[in-house]
């Protein structure tokens, strides 16, 4: 499919689609840390989808070819993309789905940051600074409120590093050699880095098994198939089609959505604290991606 220059129909709904899945996503990951711990957890998934995409891309006839000019690049990206879910299991076995979520999906304030230093032709214009200063004050309220349901100050720390993380490896996804690459190719990438990675640090978490249940194994395989394993290559696939800032736009919608299903799934807290950081994140976020207008010279 050809690249866009924004997003269209077909875009928006797959985006809209995406969000929903992601929020339905963390719910999941909640669940099954009550059987498994957080980092064994994030490291089985990314184990199992190497597997799994080792499999598909034999079934496509796709070569599994490591180009020289791309493997620094993959290399940092795993990394990155290891320490992302490092940082969101973990910050859902110490805090509510909400607010994790509304700190985690703070993603494309910092990609906007990284991509004004990266990226010629994405600069931070004075509506995008005001975008920043919402979303910001939105993240600091949701941090520094301590007083809503299950806050803890290391789960908030940890999602706020696993939005940083996922804003370096969208830009190293969109601005690196990487960008030459296939999406499966890119989270192959990822994944292979991630596994060891989470693997060996598991050992630092504590034990590796909890209560665990037959919820908690489905919840396993259902992040290794359907979450990495076709969820994951979908996302990367939109963003080699469409414009990073535009799809990084439709993720405001995850944590609106996140803390919807926290509150209905988990029975969690939704007070007013919460709800507006929640709204300012969001309105921040549409700021710094609203595109900006055409100027008409007068004739």
């Amino acid at each position: 499919m050809e690249r866009k220059s924004q997003i269209d129909t077909f875009g928006a709904v797959a985006l809209t689609g995406f969000a929903l899945f992601l929020a339905f996503n963390q719910v999941v990951i909640k669940v099954t840390n009550g059987g498994l711990q957080p980092v064994f957890f994030a490291g089985l998934r990314s184990a199992g989808a190497v597997v799994c995409l080792w499999a598909y891309l034999h079934w496509r006839g796709i070569p599994i070819r490591f180009e020289p000019g791309t493997r620094m690049a993959g290399f940092i990206t795993g990394v990155f993309f290891g320490f992302q879910f490092l940082c969101l299991f973990v910050a859902l076995d110490l805090t509510t789905v909400g607010r994790s979520a509304v700190i985690f999906y703070s993603m494309p304030v910092w990609l906007a940051i990284i991509a004004h230093f990266v990226m010629p032709n994405d600069k931070i214009t004075a509506l995008k600074a005001v975008g920043l200063v919402f979303a910001m004050a939105g993240v600091a309220w949701a941090i520094l409120n301590r007083g809503a349901g299950e806050a803890s100050i290391w789960g908030d720390i940890a999602a706020l590093g696993g939005a940083l993380s996922w804003s370096v490896t969208a830009m190293m996804a969109k601005a690196s050699p990487l960008a030459r690459v296939r999406p499966e190719m890119q989270l192959y990438w990822q994944v292979l880095v991630s596994a060891p990675i989470l693997l060996i640090a598991a050992f630092f978490f504590g034990p590796f098994i909890r209560d665990i249940g037959p919820i908690h194994i489905a919840g396993l395989l259902f992040q290794i198939v359907i979450v990495v394993s076709a969820g994951f290559v979908f996302w990367l696939w939109l963003l080699s089609v469409y414009p990073a800032s535009g799809v990084a736009s439709f993720s405001f919608l995850s944590p609106v959505l996140s803390v919807g299903l926290g509150w209905l799934l988990l029975d969690e807290q939704v007070g007013f604290d919460l709800i507006g950081a929640l709204m300012l994140v969001a309105i921040g976020i549409v700021l710094i991606n609203r595109p900006a207008k055409s100027r008409k010279t007068s004739g």
